[in-house]
Parts: structure tokens; C-alpha cells; sequence
């Protein structure tokens, strides 16, 4: 049963509402959105402008996609540094009803970060073309 899913059914059936159920869901939403984000990088299904590119003569296609991709990787860079400033000074922040801190829920910010920048160096060094979406013709 997911954690939400408890939350209304204590709130609703039970009258009480545990208190961690919606820092825990928040938690988990903020990890898997940062997570999904590189993974979406490694995989190519991040969110872009295909046809634009596509539509592009060699070696232009090449020179748009190796921009993108750097333009990623700068991404990357600044939430790996950015992320891991904010770490630090959230690290002894407790999160109120979870025994955690503010800096181990962040944590995932620069480790997304290194993980995109080196994703979209891969695809750089490679020199991987992109496709279109699966909805596009």
C-alpha cells in the first residue's frame, strides 16, 4: 500500500493522520523526479525539440546536438555544485517528522546532477544522433 494511500485512509476512516506520511511522499517525489530527470538524459527521453534538429542538414544536426548535449552537461555542473552547496548548509536542518535532515533529502540534487553531466558526455563522446518522439511522424 503506498504512502499516500495510508494518509487518506487514516485521515478518512481511521480520524488521524500520521504525521510522516506526507513528508515521506514528499521525500520520495523529490528523488524520483531528480532520478527520472538523469535517467530521461541516459535514455533520450528527456523533454526536447526534435523536429527542429532532425529537419537540420548534416553537419549542422551534429553541431545543434553536440550543443544540447553541452548545454546538459553545464546543467549537470551547476546542480552538482549548486546541490552540493545546498547539502551542506541544510545538512543538520532535521526534517520534523521523519529522522532525517534536509541535507540527506538534497542529497539528491548533486548526485543527479554528476549523473546528467556525465549521461549527456557519453552521448557527447559518442556523438549519438537523437529521434524523434514516439508520437512524432
Amino acid at each position: 500500500m503506498s504512502i499516500l494511500t495510508w494518509q487518506v485512509f487514516s485521515r478518512y476512516v481511521l480520524d488521524t493522520s500520521p504525521a510522516w506520511a506526507e513528508q515521506m511522499a514528499l521525500l520520495l517525489m523529490i528523488w524520483m523526479t531528480f532520478l527520472g530527470t538523469a535517467s530521461g538524459i541516459a535514455e533520450g527521453f528527456h523533454i526536447r525539440i526534435v523536429e527542429g534538429v532532425t529537419s537540420l542538414a548534416q553537419p549542422w544536426r551534429g553541431r545543434a546536438v553536440g550543443i544540447a548535449n553541452l548545454l546538459i552537461i553545464l546543467a549537470g555542473i551547476l546542480f552538482l555544485v549548486l546541490g552540493g552547496q545546498l547539502v551542506d548548509a541544510t545538512w543538520n536542518n532535521a526534517v520534523p517528522t521523519l529522522p532525517l535532515t534536509r541535507g540527506m533529502v538534497y542529497l539528491v540534487i548533486p548526485l543527479s546532477g554528476a549523473l546528467m553531466a556525465l549521461f549527456a558526455l557519453e552521448k557527447l563522446v559518442r556523438g549519438e544522433e537523437i529521434t524523434g518522439s514516439a508520437g512524432s511522424a
